[in-house]
């Protein structure tokens, strides 16, 4: 098995059929990847309702794992657990993408090289929505194979890339932190990342923006304290392991304005 999707779900809308589509459109062979589906914090009747979607419409091999926790990180911590996949590929249930994304991420893919897709912001109402990563897509893209830090914006979480299951090794998202936990797992796998490159433009990765999402409902107490915990994780990892310190001054900075554009 070549590649591990894992999907965290939590009672979800028609936004993840469009997302379970677009995996079986891909172009690459499915008998060399596998797709997770975790639905996390709630059962019924949304596990049914996913169970017969998969069997009236999809052929690609599809694992259901329910658990009562709620929690995305948690959810993606199961996952893992559960993949059999030499490549892991991280995609949100109201995110899909392009039919030849995991075909172009696996050709570039390495033991030390992260792969990354060309992104694409959309929502209900508009079809592209101006999105900082597709920016930094457009100006990384061109220079090929490159030191990881070179796209530090693209290492905010773990989508619209494929990671080797060396490079996660134990590393876990932490389940302590409500927002940042996406940021702190990139960070904590970073001692085995050395380079990054990316896909050619047609593998896109189109992420939804949703109103009321998670990371949009937050008060500022929350966002001052889950950020002074988030700094002092950052800096025990640093300071316990070898990472690179140009990217932990980045983390740093990237939490504080966090906060302060709250």
């Amino acid at each position: 098995m070549s590649i591990s999707v894992i999907i965290p779900t939590y009672k979800p809308q028609d936004y993840l059929w469009q997302c379970l589509d677009s995996l079986e459109a891909q172009t690459l062979d499915k008998r060399l990847w596998e797709v997770v589906l975790v639905l996390n914090g709630c059962s019924e009747p949304w596990l049914t309702e996913i169970q017969d979607y998969v069997k009236a419409h999809l052929t690609m091999r599809l694992s259901i794992i329910q658990t009562d926790t709620a929690g995305v990180s948690n959810a993606r911590n199961i996952g893992m657990d559960n993949a059999a996949g030499e490549y892991i590929a991280f995609i949100d249930d109201d995110d899909y993408v392009s039919p030849s994304y995991l075909e172009a991420l696996i050709q570039i893919a390495d033991i030390d090289t992260i792969a990354a897709s060309n992104t694409i912001g959309f929502s209900d109402e508009q079809a592209h929505i101006p999105y900082y990563l597709e920016k930094e897509y457009n100006s990384k893209a061109k220079a090929g194979k490159q030191p990881f830090y070179n796209a530090k914006k693209y290492f905010g979480g773990p989508c619209m890339k494929l990671i080797h299951r060396d490079m996660i090794g134990e590393q876990r998202f932490d389940t302590r932190f409500r927002n940042g936990e996406d940021s702190l797992f990139m960070f904590a796998i970073s001692t085995k990342i050395r380079y990054i490159r990316f896909t050619d433009t047609n593998a896109i990765y189109y992420r939804r923006f949703r109103i009321g999402s998670a990371s949009k409902t937050y008060t500022r107490k929350q966002a001052l304290h889950n950020g002074w915990k988030l700094i002092c994780q950052y800096t025990h990892l640093f300071h316990k392991g070898k990472y690179n310190r140009y990217f932990y001054k980045t983390r740093i900075l990237g939490v504080l304005h966090s906060i302060l554009v709250n």
